[in-house]
């Protein structure tokens, strides 16, 4: 996990990486929350081929609050106050191909909102790792 614990550790900016860890995702979240960090799992192969599916599976990663309204502009508005408390918030969406593949537009889309999020400054670190294989992501780097 060396790309991972140097995300964690400070070392690694926070950003959207291509990610290629094999680890299985409950392993994962312990590492993450053992470094005081907000973990979400997106799994993108049972839910989140279509727009909508998306949005809620990525609400429901994050624990959104219950007025969430499931769309874009909601979820930029919802994604400034996750975290509070926590050293920073990682989402590994597993199964981001299917999206990507599916609706070209609104992954493009997915990935502006998380983007923005990223670059925030909102004094806690948000990272995102599309986790596995599929179409090229320009700018997207690896954290492997």
């Amino acid at each position: 996990m060396s790309g991972l614990a140097a995300l964690l550790a400070g070392h690694q900016e926070p950003g959207i990486y291509h990610w290629h860890g094999a680890f299985e995702a409950v392993d994962v979240r312990a590492t993450v929350e053992l470094a005081g960090w907000q973990f979400g799992h997106l799994d993108g192969w049972t839910a989140g081929g279509t727009k909508a599916e998306f949005l809620a599976a990525v609400g429901d990663a994050l624990r959104l609050p219950g007025w969430y309204g499931r769309n874009f502009d909601a979820l930029a508005d919802c994604l400034h106050d996750v975290g509070g408390g926590t050293d920073g918030v990682l989402l590994l969406w597993d199964g981001w191909s299917t999206l990507a593949r599916d609706d070209e537009r609104a992954f493009s889309i997915a990935l502006s909102v998380l983007g923005s999020r990223v670059h925030a400054d909102r004094g806690i670190p948000f990272s995102v790792l599309l986790r596995g294989e599929g179409p090229h992501v320009p700018d997207v780097p690896s954290l492997d």
